[in-house]
This record gives C-alpha cells, structure tokens and sequence, in this order.
C-alpha cells in the first residue's frame, strides 16, 4: 500500500489545487490519499483555511473521492492546530465536516507576550526565541513540547503532525544541542504521552522537499524512543506542491527500520490498519 494523509492544496498555503495533487498522487500509483487543509477551526490564521470554505472544501474531496473511486482511495482530513484557549484538534469540533481523520499539529509557541511559529523563516524563529524568551533557547524548546504534550492529552486525533518540527532552523541556527540530557528527556516525556493518546506519529518528509533541513521528522533518536514507547508510525509528505506527494518515502522508510519498526499503520475508509514495511 502506497498512502499518504498529509497533503495541503490551494484551499491553505499549498501551491496546486486538490485536483492537481489528486491527479500527481494517481500517477504516482498511491492507493490512498488523504487531504488535510491546515486548519484552527473556527478561527483562521494566514495558512489556515477559512472558515467560510469548509464546506466547498469538503464537498471537493468527496467528488474527487467519487471520480477516483475503484482507482484510488481519497480521505477528507484536516490537519488542526493546536492553540491553548482557542483550538484544539478534537473530532467532535469537526463533527459537522464528517471528516475520515484529523492530523493533530502544533505550528506556534505561545507565551504571555505573545506567540511565534516554530515553522516560519529562520529569521523569524530566531527573533521570537529572542523577544518571548529572550533568547533562552531550551526554555522555548521546553515550552514547545509542553504545548506538544498538552495537545496529545486534550485532543482526538489520529495522527500526531511532525513531532519535532523545533528542529526546523536548528541546523541553521544552532540554537540548542539535541544530544543533550535535558532535550532527550523533554522526547521521552512526549513519546509516552503519545503513546497513552493513542496516536500515529507521522514520519514527515516535508523538510526534505522544501530544502529546509536535509532530515525527516521525526529524527533518527526521536524515531527509535518512539518506538521504545509503542507509538505506530506512519509516512507523509506533508506535499504542498504535486512534485513532492512522495518525496523521500524510501528515507523515510530505512529510517522506521533502522528504528526498529517493523511495521506501519495505515488508514483504509478510515479505519486504522497494519502493513509490513
């Protein structure tokens, strides 16, 4: 089985419309592909699809779903924020959108000041690590994960969104050592936290294919304490353009077996089953 669930279009900050990335995912001999416009649901953010679109969006997956049916499996996600007081990825808050799955996600550091998103620029993650923290760099990294494990204990989702994306500027920015004590102790908090959640983690190849980092997420050491702790992986894009629907999936591969994994979860009419890999 070849699937992906994390795939953004037109409808948020993805650069081809769902018809295109459904015809690049067919080419590519996907048997299921599943959307998931990012979302904070029922407020909106520069990224997020609009409230007032949700239904069109939904409504064209479905027809896509319908013209692809006995080719090609489509899933209606959305990939929903996490944002302490105003949105949490919980499927009862998307009741009314019927959706196959949502992909929990934390993008942004909040703190009293005020918040900053630990997927933009690297200039903007090194600005905001220096005006919320003032330039405390574990304690924004400890708060980032906090948030990560606040999410996985008041959310229901089915999959947890790239774990680690902190890491995104660090090979940039060196702003903290992840071989040290406290790092890998703030990974296994959050690894048994999922694992209670009863979540899938996602290995994510987004970095890869937006030349952010030459790394997945989760990384190699984050990887194998997932596994330590009984979390299921899965493999995702996170494509926001047709060229990358399956960037890197045999990176991401090697990387669950080096891991220990021997198997990967996928999501078939929505329910969650098993595959070797």
């Amino acid at each position: 089985m070849k699937t992906n669930y994390h795939t953004h279009t037109t409808f948020c900050d993805g650069k081809n419309s769902a018809q295109e990335m459904a015809q690049a995912a067919f080419e590519k001999k996907f048997d299921i592909i599943g959307f998931s416009s990012h979302s904070m649901y029922p407020f909106a953010g520069d990224c997020h699809i609009a409230p007032r679109e949700f239904h069109k969006y939904v409504n064209t997956i479905r027809s896509l779903a319908q013209e692809y049916s006995g080719r090609m499996q489509i899933l209606c996600g959305f990939e929903a924020e996490y944002m302490p007081g105003l949105t949490v990825p919980r499927m009862s808050d998307y009741a009314e959108f019927k959706p196959d799955y949502l992909i929990g996600a934390v993008h942004y550091i909040i703190t009293e000041n005020g918040t900053f998103s630990v997927d933009a620029s690297t200039e903007s993650v090194r600005d905001g690590i220096q005006k919320y923290f003032k330039g405390n760099a574990k304690e924004a990294v400890c708060t980032y994960f906090a948030l990560q494990r606040e999410m996985l204990q008041k959310g229901d989702f089915t999959i947890w969104a790239h774990p680690d994306v902190i890491r995104k500027r660090n090979s940039t920015l060196h702003f903290f050592d992840e071989t040290d004590s406290w790092y890998r102790s703030e990974l296994v908090a959050t690894a048994n936290c999922a694992k209670h959640a009863d979540v899938i983690a996602e290995i994510n190849t987004g970095a890869i294919a937006r030349g952010a980092m030459d790394s997945l997420y989760p990384s190699n050491d984050f990887l194998s304490i997932l596994h330590a702790s009984g979390v299921p992986i899965t493999i995702n894009s996170d494509a926001h353009n047709a060229q990358d629907i399956d960037c890197a999936f045999d990176r991401a591969t090697f990387a669950a077996k080096q891991a220990g994994y021997t198997e990967m979860m996928f999501l078939d009419a929505g329910f969650v089953k098993s595959q070797k890999l």
